[in-house]
């Protein structure tokens, strides 16, 4: 009796273990979190970093991952912080708290300036909320925002000096971008100090011609609250910027005068290491014509070094440019078809490309004047393009010698130390959870690893994870695209798959990639323990893949990405294993403009199609990003009205269609989901509405996130 009962309880736990699932619950709880490291930052001695943990500001050696008897960790400042710099000298800290978002990267907080000597603190601006307060690189002042205006706190008296007093809220900005350069240009500085402390540069922003969006706020309030910021549709007014540079000495302002050079944008401003030579890079509104400009602050005048143009568009939001001691430059380019590395004069002559090859610089690490050495990260593996890998690479200044730092095929990133002599490196493939190392930046060697989160590999493992497989799929067009597929771990190739397919699609993005789960990767793995197959593939104008494959879509945005998502699907319901009448797809902002498009256009292929926060007509959205990809709507009419769903939804005659917003959105306003709804009921098509309540872009906040994809689960199973 006794040894049956025993039996009886043995397999009743390992059939318990064994129906162990992922839930949304332990998801957005936390259960499959990674460790990782936060606010690591190297100190000048190249020997030691600093991290924030909760003792504090913490000082630790490179040595003691090397060493584990040696404990070196020093607390520099005890207590909660939630970011924190350095002055140059590192003598003084900005410590900051209370942090309050504004948009996707702004935000106020408080700040206080830590002496590390006197072991004294004193407030910025007497605890005030500000923001983005910068050392002066003497390390005597502290720049700073506050209600549109710049100030400027000497920290050895506590005088602050107000530099504009123009500000005014939804008229003049200074010193932080507009609303539309922070989401595009990604961004919200837009003030910096010359070598010596002595001027202050900043852009400013009129923005009283730019129309304003308002945005009802509903939750407990009887009459709904505005939200009320200018927002700068496609074809229509964006603010107006001057560059201006604040004299700390004589306390004047010089307004610069940009007509000799493109000056629809000011994409970026940055003093070169002389203390009279402001870099200035201005573009056009079509952003295929860039100027490099010097502005020299003693005699006042512009000199234009060079032009980038581009017959599509140039990546104003995201290239380099870097110093190097005797004031020649770095820049990124995507000139010869792939984004590379050139080396400029001071006086704007091209000296060299640097790094060549079909692949692409994915990030600039820095330069090492020692050994004359450039770091990268790249989708080179060995000289070849892998775009769903991350390498880096240590190459010589001119070019000539080249060596691969780490080896793993995966997605790596450094973070390196002043000198050079380290890095960390984070690195993670679809069978490994991010794991963090020491590496020694002139062999590659791994010196020891800092994190390795082993424990979240065997939390997903008792949970009866899948798997995820990379591959490429090619479409009945020839296109061949990167994709993966999430399987049940109990997959059956006998048996008969419903499939969701997942995407985003944007000009340049990447959802193929060789790196650990993401969290909707874990929603997809329990859609998978559920019955289903979840395959992403990344069409043409994604990126990686060299810039003809990424600017394919331009003037045309979801043209041909939509034609490959519904290629794509086609393709997928031709594997034995896969239902065909059975495929699903969804995705979240331009995914969900994509999923709206492809249930539309593909009514024969896709039986069921969610939109999350959804761009419904290319009009509605703002002009920096839009104009980037397809002009104006009064020059490409066409462009923004062919394939907006909108205007498709007469072909929606079968399936199901859930659509969902946030109706505080700042980002994709929910007037696109209003406008489709709209569109939908004069057409008499049946589909489904979910909003959420003062929710932004993301949806996010209390239980929000586990009800929204409670929703979208039942969703696929009530309708794939």
């Amino acid at each position: 009796m006794k040894k049956t009962l025993l039996s009886f309880l043995v397999c009743t736990v390992s059939m318990y273990t064994y129906a162990q699932k992922i839930t949304l619950e332990n998801i957005y709880g936390g259960k499959y979190g990674e460790r990782s490291l936060r606010g690591v930052n190297s100190m000048n001695d190249g020997e030691n970093y600093t991290i924030l943990n909760e003792q504090g500001l913490v000082k630790k050696t490179y040595q003691s991952t090397l060493n584990k008897s040696i404990d070196k960790d020093v607390v520099l400042v005890p207590g909660r912080f939630e970011g924190y710099e350095f002055s140059s000298d590192e003598r003084y800290v900005l410590l900051q708290n209370n942090t309050n978002s504004i948009y996707r990267h702004s935000h106020t907080a408080t700040f206080e300036v830590y002496d590390t000597q006197t072991k004294s603190k004193v407030k910025v601006f007497d605890g005030k909320p500000i923001q983005e307060p910068l050392f002066s690189p003497d390390a005597s002042k502290v720049a700073f925002a506050f209600e549109n205006n710049l100030y400027i706190q000497d920290l050895k008296s506590n005088q602050v000096t107000q530099v504009t007093k123009d500000g005014k809220k939804n008229e003049i900005i200074n010193g932080i971008c507009d609303w539309v350069y922070e989401e595009e240009f990604g961004f919200v500085r837009h003030f910096d100090w010359n070598a010596d402390g002595s001027a202050l540069a900043f852009v400013r922003f009129d923005e009283s011609k730019v129309k304003e969006i308002n945005i009802p706020i509903y939750y407990n309030n009887l009459y709904p609250e505005e939200l009320r910021f200018k927002y700068p549709k496609a074809g229509e007014d964006n603010s107006e910027v001057t560059l201006n540079v604040f004299d700390v000495k004589t306390k004047s302002t010089n307004k610069v005068d940009l007509s000799g050079v493109q000056n629809y944008y000011i994409p970026k401003i940055k003093f070169s290491n002389k203390s009279n030579l402001l870099t200035v890079i201005t573009s056009n509104r079509h952003h295929n014509n860039v100027d490099v400009s010097f502005y020299d602050i003693n005699s006042k005048k512009v000199n234009k070094l060079f032009t980038e143009t581009n017959k599509a568009w140039i990546e104003t939001d995201s290239f380099t440019l870097e110093f190097l001691n005797d004031n020649s430059f770095l820049w990124t380019s995507e000139r010869d078809g792939n984004n590379h590395i050139y080396h400029y004069a001071e006086n704007g002559k091209l000296i060299r490309q640097i790094t060549k090859g079909d692949w692409e610089v994915t990030r600039y690490y820095g330069y090492n004047p020692v050994n004359k050495t450039i770091y990268i990260q790249s989708n080179s593996n060995n000289g070849k393009r892998v775009s769903t890998e991350r390498q880096i690479s240590a190459i010589s200044l001119d070019g000539k010698k080249s060596n691969q730092l780490t080896k793993h095929a995966g997605t790596n990133n450094a973070a390196f130390s002043k000198n050079f002599t380290y890095f960390i490196n984070t690195f993670s493939n679809i069978e490994t959870p991010r794991t963090i190392s020491l590496v020694d930046a002139k062999s590659g060697k791994d010196l020891g690893v800092i994190i390795n989160n082993e424990q979240t590999k065997e939390r997903v493992k008792a949970d009866n994870i899948g798997t995820k497989e990379l591959f490429t799929i090619t479409t009945a067009a020839g296109n061949e695209l990167n994709a993966y597929v999430i399987k049940p771990k109990d997959f059956d190739p006998t048996k008969k798959y419903p499939v969701l397919m997942y995407q985003y699609s944007g000009p340049g993005s990447q959802n193929v990639n060789n790196t650990w789960q993401s969290t909707n990767d874990y929603w997809h793995q329990m859609l998978a323990q559920e019955g289903y197959l979840v395959f992403c593939v990344d069409g043409r104008g994604t990126g990686y893949k060299g810039e003809a494959f990424k600017k394919t879509t331009y003037m045309q945005l979801g043209k041909y990405e939509v034609e490959d998502q519904i290629a794509a699907a086609i393709e997928i319901g031709k594997l034995p294993y896969v239902d065909a009448a059975r495929i699903g797809i969804w995705g979240w902002s331009f995914g969900g403009y994509m999923s709206s498009n492809a249930l539309f256009k593909g009514n024969d292929v896709f039986k069921a199609a969610i939109a999350v926060a959804p761009v419904t007509n290319w009009r509605f959205y703002d002009t920096v990003y839009t104009e980037r990809f397809m002009r104006t709507p009064q020059e490409n009419a066409s462009g923004y009205d062919d394939n907006s769903p909108i205007n498709h939804v007469d072909k929606f005659n079968k399936g199901s269609f859930l659509l969902v917003h946030g109706t505080a959105d700042d980002n994709v306003h929910a007037q696109n989901a209003y406008e489709l709804s709209e569109a939908l009921i004069q057409a008499n098509k049946d589909f489904q509405m979910l909003y959420y309540t003062d929710k932004d872009h993301g949806i996010y906040g209390g239980n929000t996130r586990v009800h929204l994809y409670r929703q979208m689960t039942k969703f696929l199973k009530d309708n794939l």
